[in-house]
């Protein structure tokens, strides 16, 4: 196989390369909005279920989008924690720079992709803490490696040697072990309270199928729903 690299290297040229990998291969699900439920939550975990049972993996894995305090913004994978007719939920240290993100500016674009199914679901809305209770529960629900890992913190700084991060892990485990009640003070359980929720079906003729809800009413329950061109 030729390797990438730029025009007139004797190599591939990329955007060559690119064009010519395969897109919405395989057989497509059918999405047909008219027959779509009345709450964008509703769609979604039914859209989840059939990524689990297709074999999707890791389909509640999304892209977290942020604004920091001058405007850069910033986008990370992580998991989603639960979602219900209040929001959308996930977790992270309040100190982090997406803690510190929303801090600044406390709104947040959520986005899952899952190709094999070429589904596309973007979220985006206000984000608002959870109760102190909920984010401790959410971080005691956590595998002991992972508490450990928030436990000895650090997130996004320099790490100028590996034996420091190794020591350090040791040292946080330990204590998890020694005190499985310990909770990181900063670790903060997020509420995305949708005000926009688009789902994306892919079509091989590029004819694709977008559905989005729109929050509205007087107290902003309710939800209107209608077709976008592609």
């Amino acid at each position: 196989m030729a390797g990438i690299g730029t025009a007139g290297t004797g190599t591939t040229d990329v955007r060559q390369y690119l064009r010519g990998l395969a897109v919405f291969a395989g057989d497509l699900p059918d999405f047909d909005p008219d027959a779509a439920p009345d709450r964008p939550e509703a769609l979604f975990l039914d859209w989840l279920t059939g990524a689990v049972e297709a074999g999707v993996r890791e389909p509640h894995a999304m892209t977290l989008s942020t604004v920091g305090a001058d405007g850069t913004p910033s986008a990370r994978a992580l998991l989603l924690k639960n979602v219900d007719r209040h929001g959308w939920q996930f977790a992270a240290n309040a100190a982090s720079p997406k803690g510190r993100d929303l801090a600044a500016n406390p709104v947040a674009a959520l986005s899952f992709y899952w190709p094999q199914q070429a589904r596309q679901i973007r979220v985006t809305g206000p984000v608002a803490p959870e109760p102190a209770g909920n984010s401790a529960a959410d971080f005691l629900a956590r595998p002991p490696g992972s508490r450990a890992e928030a436990v000895a913190g650090r997130q996004s700084q320099p790490l100028h040697d590996v034996r420091e991060l190794e020591r350090a892990t040791e040292l946080a485990l330990e204590r998890v072990e020694r005190e499985p009640g310990l909770v990181v003070p900063e670790w903060t359980l997020y509420t995305v309270r949708a005000e926009r929720v688009e789902f994306w079906q892919a079509d091989k003729q590029r004819r694709h199928t977008r559905l989005c809800y729109l929050r509205e009413g007087a107290e902003g329950e309710g939800w209107t729903r209608g077709r976008l061109w592609p």
